[in-house]
C-alpha cells in the first residue's frame, strides 16, 4: 500500500527587506530638490518644506539643502565629469545622472567620504542603472578628478552676461558663485559689543559666513537685521525724511529690509507686500527690532494709497539673478521667458509708483538683477514716457566703499565689486525726481 506523504502547509518565505544606509533620507530630499528646480522650475527655498517632509531633524534639512545647493553651483562641471565617463549621454533629469551629480558633489566638496557618498545615492535609483550609477563614480573617484576652483556658468547664462557685461563680468560671477556669501547686517543703530566684522558702510557689519545669525551679539534685542550690502543700497538713497512725519511707500516690502531701515532713519513707512509668509516675516522683523511701520497687504496693481507720498521705494519683483552667490537655483530657472515676464510687470508696477510720487518728491527704483533689461532699459523706457521725472544723480559719498555710482547718474552693480571684502549681490538702482 502506498502512502502518501502527508500534506505539509507551505511556509511562506518573507524576504526582508534591506534598510537604506543611514543618511539615505537626506539625499533623497536632495534629489526631490534637484527635481523640483531643475524640471519644474521652482525655487530652492519653495520646494524645501514639501521635499523634506520626511526629515524630522533641522541638521538633516539643512544638509539636504547643501547637497542641493552645491550641486546647482556647480551642475555644469559635475556634468562634464559625468559625460566624460559615459559611453552614452545620459538624459539631464535621468536618475542616474542626478544620484551621480548628489554623489560626486559629496565627495569632491563637502568631504562626504566616497564610500558613503555613493552608499546613501544607490537607493535613489533601485530599479534602475545601479551598476552604471557605482561603475562611474568608482572610476571619476579613483581617477582623483576635481571640479575647478571657479564654477562654470549655466552656458546661456554665460552668454547672455557675456553680452550685457563683458568676459571678465561672466568669470567674476564664476569666481562669486563658488562659494556662500558672507553674513551683512544692518545696524538699528550702534553696533553691539562683541559683534565684530568690518564696515563697507555707515551702519553696516560684514561678518564671515556660517556664523549662527541667532547667536550673534544684538540679535534678541533687534540691534541689526540681515541684508546684504547691495540691498540696502535704495534705502540709503532716500536718506532722512524731507520733514518730520513724511511718508515714504515701500513697495514690495518683504521680508523687511528696506522697511526697517526707513524706519530707523525717520520715516514714517507704509510697507506694502502681496505676500501674506512674506509680511509675517516683516512683521516678525519690525517687533524684533522694535521699529515701525503701517503694513499693508495688496496687490500693487489693484491698491492705490490715500494720498501722494513724498517718497516711493519700488524694490521690484525681477528674476533675482542678482543674488546667485545665495540662490544658485536662480541661475537654472531665469530663463528668457521668465526675465520679459518680469520686466513686463516692472513697467505696469514703474507706471502706478510713478503715480504716487508727490510734486517735487523722489522715486527709487531697484531690482536685484543682472538683467539689462530689468534694469538700464526698463529706467530707459520710463523715462522716454514719464517726462515729469528726472534723474537724480547718486554721489559717490552715498554708496558704499567699493561702490561707484554710473556716469549716467544710477548704480550698477556686478560681481567682482567689493570682490576683496566679499563681494556683494547684484542690483540695479536708480533715484528719480518728480517736477515740482
Amino acid at each position: 500500500m502506498v502512502i502518501d506523504p502527508p500534506q505539509v502547509a507551505a511556509i511562506p518565505i518573507v524576504v526582508a527587506p534591506v534598510a537604506d544606509p543611514p543618511g539615505t533620507p537626506a539625499r533623497r530630499s536632495a534629489l526631490r530638490l534637484l527635481d523640483a528646480v531643475l524640471r519644474r522650475g521652482q525655487a530652492l527655498d519653495a520646494a524645501m518644506p514639501g521635499a523634506t517632509r520626511e526629515l524630522p531633524r533641522s541638521d538633516d534639512r539643512a544638509f539636504a539643502h547643501a547637497i542641493a545647493a552645491e550641486v546647482l553651483r556647480r551642475l555644469p562641471d559635475l556634468d562634464a565629469l559625468i559625460d566624460g565617463a559615459t559611453r552614452q549621454t545620459l538624459p539631464p533629469d535621468a536618475k542616474a545622472r542626478m544620484a551621480l551629480r548628489i554623489a560626486l558633489v559629496q565627495a569632491l566638496v563637502l568631504g562626504t567620504p566616497p564610500h558613503a557618498a555613493i552608499a546613501t545615492v544607490l537607493p535613489l535609483v533601485d530599479g534602475g542603472p545601479r551598476k552604471l550609477v557605482h561603475g562611474v563614480f568608482g572610476t571619476l573617484t579613483r581617477a582623483g578628478v576635481l571640479l575647478p576652483e571657479a564654477p562654470t556658468l549655466p552656458e546661456a547664462v554665460a552668454d547672455r552676461w557675456s553680452i550685457a557685461w563683458g568676459e571678465d563680468m561672466v568669470a567674476a560671477a564664476g569666481c562669486a558663485i563658488a562659494a556662500p556669501p558672507p553674513l551683512d547686517v544692518t545696524l538699528r543703530g550702534d553696533a553691539p559689543e562683541g559683534l565684530g566684522g568690518i564696515s563697507l558702510a555707515p551702519g553696516h557689519r560684514r561678518l564671515e559666513r556660517g556664523t549662527a545669525v541667532t547667536d550673534l551679539p544684538g540679535y534678541a534685542e533687534g540691534a541689526w537685521w540681515v541684508q546684504d550690502i547691495a540691498a540696502s543700497i535704495p534705502a540709503r538713497l532716500l536718506g532722512t525724511p524731507p520733514e518730520p512725519g513724511a511718508t515714504v511707500l515701500d513697495l514690495c516690502a518683504a521680508p523687511g529690509g528696506k522697511t526697517m531701515q526707513l524706519a530707523a532713519a525717520g520715516w514714517r513707512t507704509v510697507a506694502v507686500d502681496g505676500s501674506q509668509s512674506r509680511l509675517a516675516r516683516l512683521r516678525d522683523n519690525l517687533h524684533r527690532t522694535r521699529l515701525k511701520a503701517d503694513v499693508v497687504r495688496a496687490d500693487l496693481l489693484e491698491w492705490s494709497p490715500a494720498e501722494p507720498a513724498a517718497a516711493v521705494l519700488l524694490d521690484a519683483a525681477c528674476s533675482a539673478t542678482g543674488i546667485f552667490r545665495r540662490h544658485p537655483d536662480v541661475l537654472h530657472r531665469a530663463r528668457p521667458a521668465v526675465i520679459e515676464a518680469a520686466a513686463t510687470l516692472q513697467a505696469q508696477l514703474l507706471a502706478r509708483a510713478a503715480a504716487w510720487v508727490r510734486p517735487g518728491g523722489t522715486l527709487v527704483y531697484a531690482a536685484c538683477s543682472l538683467e539689462p533689461e530689468e534694469g538700464e532699459e526698463q529706467i530707459g523706457r520710463f523715462m522716454a514716457a514719464h517726462l515729469e521725472f528726472e534723474i537724480d544723480p547718486v554721489r559717490a559719498g552715498e554708496l558704499p566703499d567699493g561702490i561707484a555710482p554710473d556716469p549716467r547718474g544710477w548704480v550698477r552693480t556686478l560681481p567682482g565689486m567689493v570682490a576683496g571684502q566679499g563681494g556683494c549681490d547684484g542690483f540695479f538702482v536708480v533715484r528719480l525726481r518728480r517736477a515740482g
